[in-house]
């Protein structure tokens, strides 16, 4: 079975990549699995610069082919934010409760009609030798204005989905890794990986 290195220490990121990948024959390893303990920083200004430079700097370290995301909220009547720093927009990098805390406030006072935002999920796929793909996938919903389910992560709780008319927390990660921003992304990797030699 080939590998393929996931260059990220996010569990929930892991959980849900493992999930989605699993019947594509490729073995997902984790940061974890090679007691890699490096953060690359991620001062890119577009999801896809974050994702190839994490992708790129572990590879360097494994040889082996790595991918590696950068997904975050986009909210319209913010302008695009909290975007590229989505895991920090509150300052400390991963702390969902302040995160969705300031989210909410800001919001505070926006109507219903105008609280549209979209989840976008960017893998970079890096080869030893120097080849890299990059895959891209959205899905538009809401803002809520309480949160809602303790299924998911992140902004999870906040983000309803039209069609179901709840929130990816409520929905659970069965329905989610169907829908999902980074459920499209992966099903478009796997399309890439179906056709390269780490499925052969």
């Amino acid at each position: 079975m080939k590998k393929l290195v996931v260059a990220t220490k996010n569990k929930n990121k892991i959980k849900e990549i493992m999930d989605i990948m699993k019947d594509t024959g490729i073995k997902i390893v984790s940061l974890y699995d090679l007691g890699i303990e490096i953060d690359v920083k991620e001062d890119g200004t577009t999801f896809e610069e974050n994702a190839y430079k994490k992708a790129y700097e572990i590879m360097k370290i494994t040889h082996m082919p790595t991918m590696a995301d950068d997904s975050g909220l986009e909210v319209d009547a913010l302008g695009g934010a909290p975007g590229v720093y989505s895991a920090r927009f509150a300052g400390v990098h991963g702390d969902d409760r302040k995160n969705n805390e300031k989210l909410l406030i800001l919001l505070k006072d926006v109507p219903n009609n105008l609280r549209k935002a979209r989840f976008v999920c960017v893998i970079a796929l890096v080869y030893p030798d120097g080849e890299k793909k990059f895959v891209r996938g959205e899905i538009e919903g809401t803002i809520a204005r309480s949160p809602s389910g303790n299924s998911g992560f992140g902004y999870d709780p906040l983000f309803i989905v039209p069609e179901y008319n709840k929130t990816f927390a409520q929905l659970g990660s069965n329905i989610k890794n169907k829908i999902s921003h980074r459920g499209k992304a992966l099903r478009a990797l796997k399309e890439i990986l179906s056709n390269s030699s780490l499925s052969k």
